[in-house]
């Protein structure tokens, strides 16, 4: 595995790890990798990058570009738009891969440069590790006529929008939206999205400053979006994150509705359309087991994957399922998309709404959500968390007590230095206990403190 690459693409604080030194050297070796590598004759490779509004994005960008050009690759700046907008440019221009600069749902100090290949993919970790590898290398400095060309994609927030609205099942007439946008990068183009498509619509956190991405507003910050939908009896709410490729909603009552609620849903509507590859869902093995009990009794299966919509695309590329996500709100229609959406999943949702003329409340019922209790456990060997022996007798007897009503998750974080136990059962009370119990003894026999 790569070391400089995490879970998705390179991230940390901006002028921390990602400087522009570090943007201007992954950007010559991508150019190798991913352009010159990849490209049969001698035409120059093709690239489009975009970023979402935080002020870092802007150096950040510059150096990228540089690194880009000064390697005999062409540029199409497509400036602020969505994480799955890029992806979706770079299919839709036919380029050679691209580059979004984003740091997804982190605070605005954090910045990451994410590369995407051919089509608009995510890139393996073999890609990854040969560009890691390929930053020790002499760089590639083509000169006069060879050196590459910076130019604005003019039209890149029309096409997006566009292609959006094609998808469309069902237009949004007598739907009243609030549509929070995280003052990121779908501030622009989902309010222009849902107002094509017929919503009458209520705009709150789509005022970006470049310091205020993620700050009390989007997905992570639900309060404001319940209140905007109460005050303005709308008929549902859509948060985004920062770079727009999560979607969670909120009913007309206030009540938040998950990635697990809104994939059951969608999973319905497009069995009933006879769209959903084999009857199957793609989802993580942290979704709720609420959501398999549901789609079970409605005769569909659920393909588990690892945690991280990668590991969701991989599973969905295996069996060239049709739809797939995580509980946080990457939601992945793959007639549409090549990674998670956010704007398209909120527009699918509504126009399901729009489509039955149930409220979001109703078709959300579905599925009924077990109580889940989750608790990180810090100080303690990762490691051996799935092997110590000890660990997996108590997460036998968990399993044994809970039975068919309940399970255990037990996992080694693959972003944080902590242990996640996982419990659902019945009743929050036994979850709560159970999970304290099993985090205990993963503390007591894995803990890395010295024993006095």
């Amino acid at each position: 595995m790569s070391k400089l690459f995490g879970t998705d693409g390179v991230r940390g604080l901006a002028n921390g790890l990602i400087t522009a030194e570090l943007s201007l050297q992954l950007a010559q070796a991508a150019a190798v990798v991913l352009g010159h590598n990849a490209v049969d004759g001698d035409r120059r490779p093709t690239a489009v990058i975009a970023r979402d509004p935080r002020i870092s994005g802007e150096f950040i960008a510059a150096a990228v570009e540089a690194g880009l050009a000064s390697s005999g690759v062409d540029v199409y700046d497509a400036g602020v738009l969505p994480t799955p907008a890029a992806a979706f440019l770079v299919a839709d221009l036919d380029a050679d891969f691209g580059v979004m600069i984003s740091a997804s749902h982190n605070p605005a100090p954090d910045n990451g440069i994410k590369f995407l290949a051919r089509g608009g993919k995510k890139l393996s970790d073999a890609l990854e590790d040969a560009i890691e590898a390929e930053m020790a290398n002499a760089r590639r400095r083509p000169v006069a006529g060879d050196v590459g060309r910076i130019q604005r994609f003019a039209d890149a927030e029309d096409r997006y929008v566009v292609h959006l609205l094609q998808t469309l099942p069902h237009p949004l007439d007598g739907l009243k939206v609030v549509l929070d946008c995280a003052h990121g990068a779908a501030s622009g183009c989902s309010p222009e999205v849902f107002r094509n498509a017929g919503a009458d619509i209520v705009v709150i956190g789509a005022d970006p400053d470049g310091v205020n991405i993620n700050d009390g507003y989007g997905s992570t910050h639900l309060e404001q979006l319940q209140a905007a939908v109460l005050e303005h009896g709308a008929d549902l709410g859509i948060a985004h994150d920062g770079d727009a490729d999560r979607c969670l909603a909120v009913d007309h009552e206030g009540t938040i509705v998950d990635g697990d609620q809104i994939m059951a849903v969608m999973a319905l509507a497009m069995k009933d359309a006879g769209k959903l590859k084999d009857d199957t869902l793609v989802a993580t093995v942290m979704s709720n087991l609420g959501l398999k009990i549901a789609l079970r009794e409605a005769g569909i299966s659920i393909k588990e994957t690892g945690v991280g919509d990668r590991y969701v695309l991989e599973g969905m590329r295996d069996g060239d399922y049709s739809l797939g996500g995580e509980q946080s709100g990457h939601v992945i229609f793959a007639e549409y998309a090549t990674t998670g959406d956010g704007v398209l999943t909120g527009l699918q949702l509504a126009a399901r709404i729009a489509a039955t003329g149930k409220s979001l409340k109703e078709l959300a019922a579905v599925m009924t959500k077990l109580p889940q209790v989750l608790i990180n456990v810090k100080g303690v060997d990762r490691a051996a968390a799935t092997s110590d022996e000890g660990v997996q007798d108590a997460v036998r007897e968990a399993e044994e007590i809970l039975g068919e009503t309940g399970r255990v998750l037990l996992r080694p974080s693959g972003t944080e230095p902590v242990v996640r136990v996982m419990v659902e059962a019945a009743d929050t009370g036994t979850a709560q206990r159970i999970a304290e119990e099993l985090a205990a003894t993963v503390q007591e026999r894995l803990s890395l403190e010295p024993v006095a």
